[in-house]
């Protein structure tokens, strides 16, 4: 039986990452005319941990760093989301095996300003970090967001 990948071999695996491809078919409608930037899981890790204490970015901020690294129209919303993910869950795989320096995934929001429910322990883990860092955050219907996000948006490169 095979084993299962941990957060941080997902981390690492590129599997052919990142590369560009002409928006086509149906994504034309939601994403336009022009050209998508795949990014590789560790490039988006790269551009979580460039945030600093304080600040945060959105994964829309990350997607518009994929773009214009790679000369794209547009960062993939689908794998930036996914890749944010795996990074989170890495950077606390990484903490529970002693190692300090993690990437800061708390500072990445959902567009919006809001906290992301599926980094670990949900948004109330984040929520919880985001406040230790000086941020305030509120409860809107079913979701947590920074208030005032804006205003403490870092731009990654």
């Amino acid at each position: 039986m095979k084993s299962r990948k941990s957060w941080h071999e997902k981390l690492v695996g590129a599997k052919g990452l990142p590369k560009v491809v002409v928006i086509k078919g149906k994504l034309r409608k939601s994403w336009g005319k022009g050209t998508c930037a795949i990014p590789a899981p560790i490039e988006v890790d790269e551009l979580m941990r460039q945030v600093p204490k304080g600040r945060i970015t959105t994964i829309n901020d990350i997607r518009a760093a994929v773009a214009k690294r790679h000369g794209a129209t547009i960062g993939c919303p689908i794998t930036s989301g996914i890749f944010a993910m795996i990074a989170a869950h890495a950077a606390e795989e990484d903490a529970a095996g002693g190692r300090k320096n993690v990437t800061p995934y708390w500072r990445t929001l959902k567009s919006g300003g809001v906290l992301n429910e599926k980094y670990p322990g949900g948004a109330a883990a984040q929520k919880a970090k985001l406040e230790q860092e000086g941020h305030k955050v509120l409860k809107m219907k079913k979701n947590y967001s920074v208030e005032n996000y804006e205003q403490a948006v870092f731009q990654p490169r």
